[in-house]
């Protein structure tokens, strides 16, 4: 299955059991954890971008993107049928590409991302506040569903996002958040035509529940989807 180019490092303890890469089989009832980085950013077009990066997911190591053009169309850049499915399944589209998703970390700061019509190179600044305060919390306890519903209200509050919630056919999904940079540049172009320099998400991404900070940013999240039992 094509995917995104995983990010080498060691595994955390909780995927001490897997291979790296983690996967399994997904299934009905189930708790299902992708770990990796999200990054959202818009640009002078009005076109939104949201990339997921997951080297360590029930899927194996995957990516894909979301996209939200200036006239509101949803597409969504999947590197195969079952993460198309999977992620269609969660979330709201209009339109599903599947291509390859080669996602890229030239060095600490940079990102790559080549997917399909899309082609993204971003480069990420320092830890703005809230980063900083994400950063401090221990990432075993930042990472868990309990923590994450927790922290629903306050992020309500304060940022607009929610960190729980119903997402597509009775699914419910926690953002354990343990980090955000903030993107500093970007060169983005869909299908050869250049988006324009760095602008904020704005109007807010219609993809379904969850959401991306108006700011630009990457954020270092574990996401829990829970599956019905039906």
């Amino acid at each position: 299955m094509p995917s995104g180019h995983a990010v080498a490092g060691p595994a955390p303890a909780r995927f001490a059991a897997h291979r790296p890469g983690y996967r399994r089989t997904v299934t009905r009832a189930a708790r299902l954890e992708f770990d990796g980085w999200i990054l959202g950013l818009g640009t002078a077009s009005g076109t939104r971008v949201v990339v997921g990066h997951w080297p360590r997911s029930p899927l194996g190591p995957v990516s894909d993107v979301m996209v939200q053009r200036p006239d509101g169309r949803r597409v969504l850049l999947a590197p195969s049928p079952e993460v198309a499915g999977f992620v269609g399944s969660t979330y709201s589209f209009d339109e599903v590409q599947l291509v390859e998703v080669a996602i890229g970390r030239p060095d600490g700061t940079s990102w790559t991302v080549d997917a399909g019509p899309l082609r993204l190179r971003v480069r990420t600044g320092p830890r703005p506040v809230l980063g900083r305060l994400l950063h401090a919390v221990p990432s075993r306890l930042a990472r868990t569903p309990a923590w994450a519903g927790l922290l629903d209200v306050p992020a309500r509050l304060t940022t607009g996002l929610r960190t729980k919630g119903s997402a597509g056919n009775g699914r419910t999904e926690w953002y354990g958040v343990q980090d955000l940079h903030a993107v500093a540049e970007v060169d983005a172009s869909w299908d050869g035509e250049p988006l324009g320099a760095l602008a904020p998400v704005r109007p807010a991404v219609t993809f379904g529940f969850g959401s991306v900070p108006r700011r630009p940013g990457v954020v270092r999240v574990t996401t829990t989807v829970a599956l019905p039992d039906r």
